[in-house]
C-alpha cells in the first residue's frame, strides 16, 4: 500500500476541520488582476477602505508576501442555512425590523477559520514538508481570495464579483494558505458556462452597486455602507440600506446557482446561529450597546459596533416612516 500524498493528507485534514472546498494553485504573479485592481482603486471604488490601496502589487504576487512561495492552498467553508422564516421576494424585512446578513448570524468566521488554518499550516511545515513556511489569510492581508479560488478550479467569478462554484453556489467563506512547499496543483480553471446572459444580480441590486458585469462600486454596496462606512451616512446613503442593518445577501439570493444547486450546511464549525434574521429597530436605537453585550464575544456584530448598528437602525426607521407616508 502506498503512502498518501501530502496533498491528500492536507485535503483530509481540511475536511476534518470543517472546510467544504479544497484546491491548490501554483503560486505565480497575476498581472491581469493587478491591472484591474489598480483601475478599480484609481476610480475610488474602494471607498474609505484605504488598506486596499496599500501596495496593490503584493495582492497579486504571492512571493511579495511570502518570499519563496510556491503554492496557494484555497479553502472554502459553507455558511448557507435553511431560512426558518423565508423572506418575501422583495427582500424587505418585517415593518419595524432590519435584516441581518446570513454570514453575521453565527460565530465570526475570521476566528473559526483562522484557527483551522493555523493547524493546517503547522501540518505542512512540521509534517508534510518539514522546513516549509506557510502563512494563512482569511479575508484580510494582501491576498485576493476569489481570483485564487478560480485559478485553483473551485469555480468562476460571477457578474456580482463573487466566486461561484458550478454545483454549490457562492455561500462559502474563502481562505488561503500561502506556502513555500511545492504542492501538486489541481486541474486548475474549469471551463464552465458561468453567468452567460444572466443579469439577475445586476437587476436585483437596489443601489446599482454592480455598475456593469464584474464591476462593483463599494461605495454603493449595502454591505459596505452598513459595516465598513464609518461616521454619519448621507441622506442618499441612508436611503440605500433598503431594509438591511448588517450586510446584504440580495445578489447571492437571486443567483440561479444558489437557488437551484447550493445545499444548506448541516453541522458546522461555525456553530448554530444565535442572531435572528431580523432585529427590532427600536431596541437597537435605545440600547445597541446592551444588545451587543448580550451576544457571545465571537459574534461578527461586535465588529460592526454599537455606533454603526444604532446609525443603521435610525436610517431604517426613518426610511420606513417615509415609505409609509408615501
Amino acid at each position: 500500500m502506498t503512502n498518501p500524498s501530502p496533498e491528500s493528507r492536507l485535503a483530509e485534514a481540511a475536511r476534518a476541520l470543517g472546510f467544504d472546498w479544497f484546491a491548490i494553485a501554483e503560486a505565480k504573479p497575476r498581472p491581469g488582476d493587478l491591472a484591474e485592481l489598480e483601475r478599480w482603486l484609481a476610480e475610488g471604488r474602494h471607498g474609505n477602505m484605504e488598506w486596499l490601496a496599500r501596495d496593490p502589487a503584493r495582492r497579486t504576487d504571492p512571493e511579495l508576501v511570502l518570499p519563496g512561495c510556491r503554492s496557494v492552498v484555497v479553502l472554502g467553508m459553507n455558511y448557507l442555512r435553511e431560512e426558518v422564516d423565508p423572506r418575501r421576494t422583495d427582500h424587505l424585512p418585517t415593518p419595524g425590523y432590519g435584516r441581518i446578513s446570513r454570514y453575521a448570524r453565527t460565530r465570526d468566521y475570521h476566528r473559526v477559520i483562522e484557527n483551522a488554518l493555523r493547524k493546517l499550516a503547522r501540518l505542512i511545515d512540521q509534517e508534510l514538508v518539514p522546513g516549509a513556511r506557510s502563512r494563512p489569510y482569511v479575508d484580510y492581508g494582501p491576498v485576493m481570495e476569489r481570483p485564487w479560488a478560480a485559478e485553483a478550479g473551485l469555480g468562476f467569478i460571477g457578474k456580482n464579483t463573487m466566486l461561484i462554484h458550478p454545483q454549490e453556489g457562492s455561500f462559502h467563506f474563502l481562505a488561503v494558505l500561502l506556502t513555500t512547499a511545492e504542492l501538486a496543483p489541481g486541474p486548475g480553471r474549469r471551463e464552465v458556462r458561468g453567468c452567460g446572459d444572466c443579469r439577475r444580480c445586476i437587476d436585483a441590486c437596489p443601489t446599482g452597486a454592480i455598475t456593469e458585469p464584474w464591476r462593483l462600486d463599494s461605495r454603493r454596496c449595502i454591505s459596505y455602507l452598513t459595516i465598513e462606512k464609518k461616521g454619519a451616512l448621507t441622506d442618499e446613503e441612508s436611503a440605500m440600506l433598503n431594509g438591511w442593518l448588517v450586510g446584504c445577501d440580495i445578489c447571492q439570493d437571486v443567483c440561479p446557482y444558489n437557488g437551484a444547486r447550493a445545499r444548506p450546511v448541516g453541522e458546522s464549525a461555525l456553530g448554530e446561529p444565535f442572531v435572528p434574521a431580523e432585529l427590532r429597530l427600536v431596541d437597537l436605537i435605545q440600547d445597541a450597546e446592551g444588545y451587543l453585550e448580550s451576544l457571545p464575544a465571537s459574534s461578527p456584530l461586535r465588529r460592526v459596533g454599537a455606533e454603526n448598528l444604532r446609525r443603521n437602525a435610525l436610517a431604517e426607521l426613518e426610511r420606513g416612516k417615509m415609505s409609509a407616508a408615501e
